[in-house]
């Protein structure tokens, strides 16, 4: 018999207008961009859990994966858990070496809001 990893499941938040910013956000960045963002969320999906420097804890349920884009950037996709999912509530380039309280908030938000 086959051992089969099973990924665990990864949803969009998604605004009450039907909106997924940050699939529209994983969307617009180049190619490559994606590929590598892409394997590094994979790794959370078939590896949790899956610690530094892949993953960093946020506090409250939230998580960053954390990506060095070939485009030389530093991506940050946050996430949490909810009903056996994991839900990316924000995406962003990192343009400084502490995570910016605006996009913190508005993660955090998100999440709560996904779990009601």
């Amino acid at each position: 018999m086959t051992n089969v990893l099973r990924p665990i499941p990864l949803v969009f938040w998604r605004s009450v207008t039907g909106r997924e910013p940050v699939r529209e956000w994983l969307n617009n960045l180049a190619r490559e961009d994606q590929r590598r963002l892409g394997r590094d969320i994979a790794r959370v999906q078939f590896g949790w859990p899956v610690g530094m420097p892949v993953c960093r804890p946020l506090g409250r349920g939230l998580w960053e994966v954390r990506s060095t884009l070939p485009s030389k950037r530093e991506a940050r996709v946050m996430f949490g858990f909810h009903a056996g999912r994991l839900i990316a509530v924000h995406g962003f380039i990192k343009k400084s070496q502490e995570t910016p309280k605006e996009d913190l908030a508005l993660a955090r938000e998100r999440l709560q809001e996904a779990m009601k």
